[in-house]
């Protein structure tokens, strides 16, 4: 279910130097205001909970899982230099679980390692708020990753309809409209994250069950998908 080949294509196209400096772009702010936070309100436990469930789990981790998600593999369908790789003797679920991997990583290490480094500098993980944020964005990372991958094998514009997805879906309408937070990756990763604190700072719309099964579900099921529709593109272009 993994090709070393594919990852390291993969690898290397995600972490080229202009893609790898957009990817570092979010995680250098969040440490610069954490860094300002502190030191003009030192260490504060709400604040560091807010900042870190404002723009660390709402705005940065979906951003960044939209540029691995789709960049794994959208790029190469659009340049069509994906025909290549599907003429290689591997099975279509074996190069979106790869990619996926791949995706997962790369997310996690630009979104997760941060964040934990942010919740240090804010208040020193009081409140257990840095882990709790932490494994927040290491969970949203994985169904993110998949969201996008999928994205990037239904269409062309898998970039700005996931940038929609992310800021006006789950900032906009997750934050006015109730409803919408059941179905918002932000908030099943909080109730995680909420488990871990075992406090009020950190709150979700969603049960922890609930969410543990939506985003086991929306993982395995767009991944799933991905590779049903990896296997439409090998057929249009034999046909």
């Amino acid at each position: 279910m993994y090709d070393p080949t594919v990852a390291r294509l993969t690898y290397r196209g995600l972490l080229g130097r202009r893609r790898a400096l957009i990817l570092c772009v979010l995680p250098a702010l969040l440490i610069v205001i954490s860094v300002a936070v502190r030191g003009f309100s030192g260490a504060d436990d709400q604040v560091a909970s807010d900042l870190l469930g404002g723009f660390a789990l709402a705005t940065m981790v979906p951003i960044i899982g939209v540029i691995a998600g789709t960049g794994a593999i959208g790029p190469e369908i659009d340049d069509g230099s994906v025909v290549y790789l599907l003429a290689k003797p591997l099975k279509r679920p074996t190069i979106i679980f790869t990619k996926l991997i791949v995706a997962v990583a790369v997310t996690m290490a630009f979104s997760a390692v941060p964040t934990f480094i942010a919740g240090m500098i804010l208040n020193g993980n009081g409140q257990q708020i840095a882990v709790a944020y932490t494994v927040a964005a290491l969970v949203a990372s994985i169904a993110y990753a998949a969201l996008f991958l999928l994205l990037g094998t239904v269409t062309r514009h898998a970039v700005v309809f996931g940038l929609v997805y992310a800021l006006v879906w789950e900032a906009l309408f997750g934050s006015l409209v109730s409803g919408a937070r059941t179905l918002s990756v932000q908030q099943w990763a909080l109730a995680v994250a909420h488990k871990v604190t075992g406090g009020d700072l950190v709150t979700s719309d969603v049960g922890l069950t609930t969410a543990t099964v939506l985003l086991v579900a929306v993982t395995v099921l767009a991944t799933w998908y991905a590779g049903q529709r990896l296997r439409s593109l090998t057929l249009a272009g034999e046909e």
